[in-house]
């Protein structure tokens, strides 16, 4: 498999079972199978409904969310590379070394990076870190379950 760029919203809907408002990633920027690297971002908007109460007056990017984003980074680069992965769900199983460095502000761009997947079983550890530009504002080893995914 070679390394790819700037793989927009479409195919990100395609990967992804995610769907306004909870999907966060906007465009992946570099997905590299060789480095188990995936690069990808989410462009934090004022209209986004969480800021109505997150908190008014002073709307910060909640951290769950940011920990969500970089969960379907991880998903993007599995389902995108390994295609016995494209019917399968991904759910979160756990966070191990969560740390928030930074508040992420409506405006900025959140640089998502995850590397170095790691699965046994049905279970998959990523690490992951969020950048706003030079920043660093979020930190984690994101550990989700792969499971069938059902129709509703």
């Amino acid at each position: 498999m070679e390394r790819r760029v700037d793989i927009d919203i479409k195919e990100i809907l395609s990967a992804l079972p995610h769907r306004y408002p909870f999907l966060l990633v906007d465009r992946v920027l570099e997905l590299d199978p060789e480095r188990e690297y995936i690069k990808a971002i989410k462009n934090v908007s004022i209209n986004e409904p969480y800021f109505q109460g997150h908190f008014p007056g002073n709307p910060i990017l909640p951290g769950v969310l940011i920990l969500e984003a970089m969960a379907q980074t991880g998903a993007i680069y599995l389902k995108v590379l390994f295609p016995e992965y494209r019917d399968k769900l991904f759910v979160l199983a756990g966070l191990e070394n969560v740390r928030f460095k930074s508040p992420v502000y409506p405006g900025d761009t959140l640089i998502i990076e995850a590397e170095k997947f790691k699965k046994k079983g049905h279970i998959i550890k990523t690490g992951v870190k969020a950048w706003v530009g030079e920043k660093l504002v979020a930190q984690a080893e994101i550990i989700a379950a792969m499971i069938e995914a059902k129709d509703v």
